[in-house]
């Protein structure tokens, strides 16, 4: 297939809004400076995440009509549930309405308090649920990962030999689980590889530990496989996250990712004890065990796009897409983290404002430029959304980095979309010595990341 065809056709269209600059400005202090407050017909090219916002298939439609909606033992959860056991090779597999709903299932009936997840990167929520289990997430992410520039191919690895020491020392009888996050959103969306999931297999066996999977981006990790690892280049897509899974005690999606769908999520798990208390919370949270928060026709559409989501030339242009749009955006001035993975490009934020500290949030001040600019939205992925109190009450920890996530809807934009993008990016890149910081306005709100108001700031203020 040639690079950045889509392998797709567009069968249904909808209008973009475009606003002046004053309108954008206006829409940013009313919206408190947080792009998560501003309303959708505010937003020009939406690449604020990836989760839910992908276009269907025209076969995912058709599946919709085909829902069965009866309250227990309909045959589209029957249907469902063959294609995830199939995939995954769990017994029990529990639907949710999103995975953050199956993370809650699982740590509050998992986790004991003062237990701790070790993980290559707890995503924000997921590490917003193990602390309201009164857990504490502890993350070892790989020495690779802290240089945003080298080719190395699995930044998304944990580190194996902190996670030995820990669980040798004297905290590691409360290790309750290692949670290995695929592809690591946190670390840039980079790839962990198979032989590194094995040998984490292996140090869990050892230490009696399970091994949970954040399983959300489950088939553009192994897509990145077969193009980087030695001894996968035959191997297919499917193939290869089938094998992700055998090698894992349970596992969550949301399936707003690689589900291919606009809501859904499940909890698949091996253990018989495990998944009975599961369900039992599953029933008093989300509903029947057999529709977990969903309506048929949404378990008929994720059934569908969990097929589809392995087809390696739709992998392969997503893989293109991200590449290509990464190179375009490094040209134009910003400092991108390498390599690009699938679902969006990471940009370097702390290198791009330098004047900014930390606690300035330049990562999530880069985004509120992209706005300005050209009406993108954009997320952070720094102290904002990953900075930690501090024990002894000083100002917050600040995160390892800052990064600004530009996500990449599911077959929703075209090159010419991204384009746009790159233009905006270079007329932010070319003021970017200059631009303000921000800062929490008022009472801070939690999870900060979607609830905070904000204010710009000058650096050092």
């Amino acid at each position: 297939m040639p690079p950045l065809v889509e392998p797709f056709r567009i069968k249904m269209v909808e209008p973009i809004p475009f606003l002046s600059r004053r309108e954008r400005e206006d829409a940013l202090a009313h919206a408190g400076y947080n792009l998560f407050r501003l309303h959708a017909s505010q937003v020009t090219i939406d690449l604020l995440t990836d989760s839910g916002t992908g276009a269907m298939s025209a076969d995912q439609w058709a599946a919709l009509m085909t829902g069965d909606e009866s309250y227990a033992g309909g045959r589209s959860f029957h249907r469902f549930e063959a294609v995830v056991r199939e995939l995954t090779g769990f017994p029990h597999i529990l639907p949710t309405h999103q995975g953050r709903a199956a993370e809650h299932i699982l740590f509050s009936t998992q986790l004991l308090p003062g237990q701790l997840t070790v993980s290559n990167m707890h995503f924000d929520t997921t590490a917003a649920n193990v602390v309201m289990s009164a857990g504490e997430p502890v993350d070892l992410p790989g020495p690779d990962s802290a240089d945003l520039d080298s080719e190395a191919p699995f930044k998304g690895n944990l580190d194996t030999t902190a996670l030995r020491a820990l669980l040798a020392g004297s905290d590691g009888p409360r290790v309750a689980a290692v949670v290995m996050t695929v592809t690591n959103n946190g670390c840039g969306g980079q790839p962990v590889s198979m032989g590194h999931l094995r040998e984490v297999r292996d140090i869990c066996d050892r230490w009696s530990v399970p091994l949970w999977l954040d399983a959300s981006r489950f088939a553009e990790n192994a897509f990145l496989v077969t193009q980087r690892e030695p001894g996968y280049a035959d191997r297919t897509p499917r193939q290869v996250a089938e094998e992700t899974f055998r090698l894992a005690d349970g596992c969550w999606m949301s399936l707003k990712k690689d589900g291919l769908a606009n809501i859904g999520g499940v909890l698949a798990l091996r253990r018989d004890d495990v998944a009975r208390v599961c369900a039992q919370m599953l029933i008093a949270t989300e509903g029947f065990t057999t529709y977990g928060g969903l309506a048929g026709r949404d378990l008929e559409a994720l059934a569908t796009g969990l097929l589809e989501v392995t087809d390696p030339a739709y992998l392969s242009y997503r893989a293109e897409t991200a590449s290509w749009f990464g190179d375009e955006l490094a040209k134009a001035g910003l400092p991108v983290l390498r390599p690009t993975g699938c679902h969006a490009v990471y940009i370097d934020a702390g290198r791009l404002l330098p004047h900014l500290t930390p606690h300035q949030f330049p990562a999530h001040a880069l985004a509120c430029e992209l706005y300005r600019e050209a009406g993108v939205r954009c997320s952070e992925i720094g102290t904002l959304s990953f900075g930690r109190p501090d024990p002894h009450g000083g100002p917050d920890r600040p995160a390892t980095r800052e990064l600004t996530r530009l996500a990449l809807p599911r077959r929703v934009y075209t090159r010419s979309h991204l384009e746009y993008v790159v233009d905006a990016g270079r007329g932010v890149a070319a003021r970017a010595a200059t631009g303000p910081g921000e800062r929490i306005g008022g009472a801070a709100a939690a999870p900060p990341r979607f609830r905070a108001t904000l204010e710009p700031c000058e650096a050092g203020a």
